[in-house]
Parts: C-alpha cells; sequence; structure tokens
C-alpha cells in the first residue's frame, strides 16, 4: 500500500515587513545559533523582520532565550506549557522569573489551559495544577510587565473565569475559540493572534474574528513546525511560510497583503514592546 506523500512547504510571494508573533525555533530543528541563523535568513528572504520564538517546557525555553540573545532578529518568550504545568517547581519558578526579566524575553507564554489532553496524555497536568500555574504565569506577567501570551485548547470557559478582572494584556495565541468567545475576549482588550489554521476551508468563523476585530487587537503567527497554511496544510512548517495566513487575512479585511503586513508587524513591535528599526 502507498503512503501518501507530505506536501512541501513553499513561502508565499516575498512581502514585507513580517513578523511571526509566535514559533518554535527549536522544534523546527534550530537548536544552535548556525541552525538558527540559517532558518532566520530562510525567513528574511520572505519578508521575515523577526519572530518571537517560545518552549514547551524549561529546556527548550533556556533555547528559546539563548536564540534571542544570539540573533537580533529573534526575541523569546518564557513559561511552561500547561500539559507540563506539573514540572513547575520552586526551582522552575525562580528561572522563569530570572529569564521572563530579560530585555529580549518579552512575553510570558505559552501558559493557560489544555483540557483536550486530559487522559490522553502520559504526565498531562490535571486541571487543577493547569489553573494554579496559569495564575501563577499571570502573577509573574504583570510583575514584569510583559503581556500574557495565551494557549487555549477545549478550555474556552474556564479560561476566560481565570482570566476575569485581570488588568493586563492577553495574547490568545493560536485563535481557534467559537466567535462567542472571540467577541467576549476582543470586548476584554485582548490580542487575538492567528496561525495557519484561518486558511483551512472549514474555518469561516476565524475569518469572520479577523474582518470583526479592531485593527490593534490582531497578531499573525505560524506557530512552526505546526499548523502549516493552505495551501501546504500537513507540510512542516517554519517562519518563512508566515505570508501564507497574512495574504489570507488581507483578503478577508480587503486590504492590500503589504498593508495587512505592516498592520500586524507594527501591532507586533507594539504590543511586544520592540522596535523593528
Amino acid at each position: 500500500m502507498s503512503r501518501k506523500k507530505r506536501p512541501v512547504a513553499r513561502p508565499a510571494a516575498p512581502m514585507g515587513p513580517l513578523f511571526d508573533a509566535h514559533t518554535h525555533l527549536a522544534s523546527c530543528g534550530a537548536r544552535d545559533d548556525a541552525a538558527v541563523a540559517a532558518l532566520m535568513d530562510r525567513a528574511a528572504a520572505a519578508g521575515v523582520v523577526g519572530v518571537c520564538t517560545v518552549g514547551d517546557g524549561l529546556a527548550e525555553t533556556e533555547l528559546a532565550a539563548a536564540a534571542a540573545r544570539g540573533h537580533d532578529r529573534v526575541w523569546a518568550a518564557a513559561a511552561i506549557h500547561p500539559t507540563r504545568a506539573g514540572e513547575l517547581d520552586e526551582a522552575a519558578r525562580a528561572r522563569l522569573a530570572e529569564l521572563a526579566a530579560e530585555p529580549r524575553v518579552v512575553a510570558v507564554g505559552e501558559t493557560g489551559l489544555d483540557w483536550y489532553w486530559l487522559g490522553k496524555m502520559d504526565g498531562c497536568a490535571d486541571r487543577g495544577t493547569q489553573l494554579e500555574a496559569l495564575r501563577w504565569h499571570m502573577d509573574l506577567a504583570r510583575e514584569v510587565g510583559k503581556p500574557l501570551m495565551i494557549h487555549n485548547r477545549e478550555a474556552d470557559e474556564d479560561l476566560l473565569a481565570a482570566l476575569e478582572g485581570y488588568d493586563h494584556p492577553v495574547i490568545l495565541h493560536c485563535f481557534s475559540s467559537p466567535p462567542a468567545v472571540a467577541r467576549e475576549a476582543l470586548g476584554r482588550g485582548y490580542v487575538l493572534s492567528f496561525t495557519g489554521n484561518v486558511t483551512f476551508k472549514r474555518n469561516d468563523h476565524l475569518r469572520a474574528a479577523v474582518a470583526e476585530a479592531p485593527a490593534g487587537q490582531l497578531l499573525v503567527e505560524t506557530d512552526a513546525p505546526y499548523m502549516t497554511a493552505e495551501p501546504h496544510r500537513g507540510a512542516r512548517n517554519e517562519p518563512a511560510f508566515i505570508g501564507h495566513q497574512v495574504r489570507c487575512m488581507a483578503e478577508v479585511r480587503g486590504v492590500a497583503a503589504e498593508e495587512m503586513a505592516a498592520l500586524l508587524t507594527g501591532n507586533a513591535a507594539r504590543i511586544y514592546g520592540i522596535d523593528l528599526g
């Protein structure tokens, strides 16, 4: 029986400036200076002027921070992923607090709630542990004065309840929730960050959220190596491919792709507090 060949992803036609608001360089295979430089050179050829790289645990967060220190087009976020919240012991908290205070670490994340993997993943943190970790990260983000980057999977109601009254910038990474959640989040001032899933045919509700959101509450990301946009869905992702969803978002909002890219990159610079030159 023949196997279906995986598609080979290609960048969209170059445009710029582009900023990948959430990617995982280490999971893309870029775990040392040379590999990060090569990946970022490919991204630059597609118009990408910067990325925010993220780890799922402390070890990858250390790699993210190291990449940010070593490359002027890379910034980082620091946190423990909710499914791994059981790893947030006192030593991890102390180290994350140090990392979050670094100037090239521009967000606390990805933290949040993930009910999808409960009972499906060995070692997945239980609900109480995830909620406790989320609250700790919320306090850390406020303490260091950097936005809170949220992962949410099948936990809409509990997440909104946990964030109720939280007076601090919030980014909902890889936004994929229903319209009612989008409206509530936007009403609270949260930023919606869209991955390649905004291009998937079935996701009309995500394109509707892009169309309806205030311009200043939008970001774009790859979440690489995951969530590759159409027409390359199923292929391995990387920051160089972010132009596909930017073009989709531009079409939804009825603007030119270059205009959409400039808007999203300006938002990233403002939200993360960085100077893109």
